[in-house]
């Protein structure tokens, strides 16, 4: 993200970098949590550069659960987008949530979702003392996997029924079929994370408005190619080539 708000800067453009609501050293801001589903807060960017700032042509890229996001708020918009916004990109987007959480738990991607787990516990002990007596902590105590964190603490505090009704409303490919701005989708075929048949979905496939650069190789979110200079960083040099 660092890279490619630099490539927009270095070529004459403004580059906005959005955290996470609790990202960032934000969690005092709000005492709500951040989800795949808050689409609604690019939105209110959007909305806010076009209103207040003026500019006449606003591009937005995300990574992996940004890259839902980002996908989430065009998709919902569909044919009603502003004629500001002009482009899209997701590079490696999560846009099938219960997969992607299916795939970290493989015993292949222990220590990954070990890691992600110990760190979404800890942001929430963080965020329990900001707002005392706001969240009950008490459940998570038994919480292993990241399935189990979202039924647990994203259903209970973001307003789904479990994790998989979080899962289900907030993946990005349930309204990809109706994004109408140029759309430009990057995955790696091997990324652990994010299974690459979701990228076969009718919803992709038979839009004209995206376009899928999908390397045989490029691991989650890297694509670092052999080659030194320009093209170092292959996916952050394509979304500024698309854009």
């Amino acid at each position: 993200m660092l890279g490619l708000a630099e490539r927009a800067f270095a070529a004459g453009w403004n580059a906005v970098r959005l955290n996470q609501r609790n990202c960032g050293g934000t969690e005092s801001l709000t005492s709500t949590l951040y989800n795949s589903g808050l689409s609604g807060d690019y939105r209110a960017v959007l909305t806010e550069l076009i209103g207040r700032d003026s500019l006449p042509e606003i591009f937005f890229a995300g990574y992996s659960m940004g890259g839902n996001l980002v996908l989430k708020m065009a998709g919902e918009l569909a044919g009603g987008a502003p004629r500001q916004l002009s482009g899209i990109a997701g590079v490696c987007p999560a846009l099938e949530l219960a997969l992607c959480v299916d795939a970290v738990g493989l015993p292949s991607n222990f220590v990954y979702e070990r890691h992600f787990v110990k760190d979404l516990k800890d942001r929430m002990r963080r965020k329990a003392k900001l707002f005392p007596g706001k969240f009950d902590l008490g459940p998570m105590v038994r919480v292993r996997t990241l399935r189990e964190f979202d039924d647990v603490i994203t259903a209970t505090y973001c307003g789904f029924r479990d994790a998989s009704d979080y899962y289900a409303r907030s993946s990005a490919l349930r309204v990809t079929g109706g994004i109408r701005v140029p759309t430009l989708m990057v995955t790696a075929q091997d990324d652990p994370f994010v299974p690459f048949a979701s990228f076969s979905d009718p919803a992709i496939v038979k839009n004209s408005n995206i376009r899928l650069d999908a390397p045989a190789r490029g691991g989650h979110c890297a694509f670092i190619s052999r080659q030194s200079g320009e093209n170092r960083f292959w996916a952050e040099a394509g979304v500024m080539e698309f854009f």
